[in-house]
């Protein structure tokens, strides 16, 4: 890395999170800068315009103001990713103002309004057909739009890292996702970083795939009527939420990972997890807990282990 400053060990290092408006991706933009990154930060909600999410309660240019608080630089750019030109226009302007991009985080998504009333609980032929199309467009068109346009710049890095961030380990997702396009959706990231990680050996890089648990989101956290502060009054509608985790734990993980001078052997082409990269790191989440939900899920939930969700905290 270009610095021994364990406090600080992504000073110098150029990143950009795509989808940092809110949830595990503003967490992630914070925790690089906190580790002393500069972090572009790209979403379509900004104080001027909500995407079609409709939410207009966090922007990038907060996400932003966030990174620098926390010790970075933040540069908020906003860009639809699904548009080419948008997103060569972002490469180009961190060209010529960096000259090569270290860190990319594909956190691309935006279609959980699409899940509950569209997807889920459907056939893939009881699906609106231009839902599912959305899904496809939202989840892996612009992940591949981005990282076909971002990684010539990335390979000019010393350790180029690649992140696809997804809902699911490869493990988990053996299993069926509900919807045959969230299940498309949610497996493609996994393959991407498969696919990258042969591409970027080469290059010293890294390409990995991460997922967080049960994520405590600002729409989770709506979608259940509670706030981070009372967050366990959900699990009462929802038991399994008992496992649920803040964004800053997928993130500590991802900022370890970042810092991590052999993390090329460890993790390229792989998928992980907030909770395996929270004990390959010792790290927790804000709580002080490590909670675990796709392990939780495996062996109790879809398993014949007993146990509680508790117990995986």
């Amino acid at each position: 890395m270009t610095t021994e400053d364990t406090t600080s060990p992504l000073t110098g290092r150029i990143a950009l999170v795509a989808g940092a408006t809110r949830g595990a991706g503003r967490a992630m933009a914070v925790e690089l800068g906190r580790a002393g990154a500069t972090v572009y930060v790209t979403g379509r909600t900004t104080r001027e315009r909500a995407s079609e999410v409709g939410r207009n309660t966090e922007t990038i240019e907060e996400t932003a103001e966030l990174v620098t608080a926390a010790g970075g630089t933040g540069i908020a750019v906003p860009t639809d990713h699904l548009e080419p030109e948008q997103v060569r226009a972002l490469v180009a302007r961190i060209d010529g103002e960096h000259g090569r991009l270290d860190i990319l985080v594909n956190d691309l998504w935006g279609g959980e309004h699409l899940l509950v009333n569209a997807v889920f609980g459907k056939k893939s032929w009881e699906t609106p057909l231009e839902d599912g199309l959305r899904i496809l467009e939202l989840g892996v068109r612009s992940h591949v739009i981005t990282a076909a346009l971002a990684l010539p710049l990335l390979i000019r890095s010393d350790a180029p890292l690649h992140v696809e961030v997804t809902d699911g380990t490869a493990v988990y997702n053996r299993r069926y996702r509900e919807n045959l396009y969230y299940d498309l959706a949610k497996n493609a990231p996994l393959r991407i970083a498969f696919g990258l990680g042969e591409e970027l050996a080469e290059y010293g890089g890294t390409a990995v795939a991460v997922t967080p648990g049960f994520l405590r989101s600002e729409q989770m956290l709506a979608h259940f009527g509670v706030t981070e502060e009372n967050w366990r009054d959900a699990i009462a509608q929802e038991p399994d939420f008992a496992t649920a985790e803040s964004p800053a734990y997928l993130a500590r993980g991802i900022a370890a990972l970042a810092a991590d001078p052999g993390r090329a052997a460890r993790w390229n082409g792989k998928s992980t997890s907030s909770a395996e990269l929270a004990q390959t790191y010792g790290l927790t989440d804000v709580d002080g807990s490590r909670p675990d939900a796709w392990t939780y899920f495996e062996e109790v939930k879809f398993g014949d282990k007993e146990g509680t969700p508790d117990d995986y905290r």
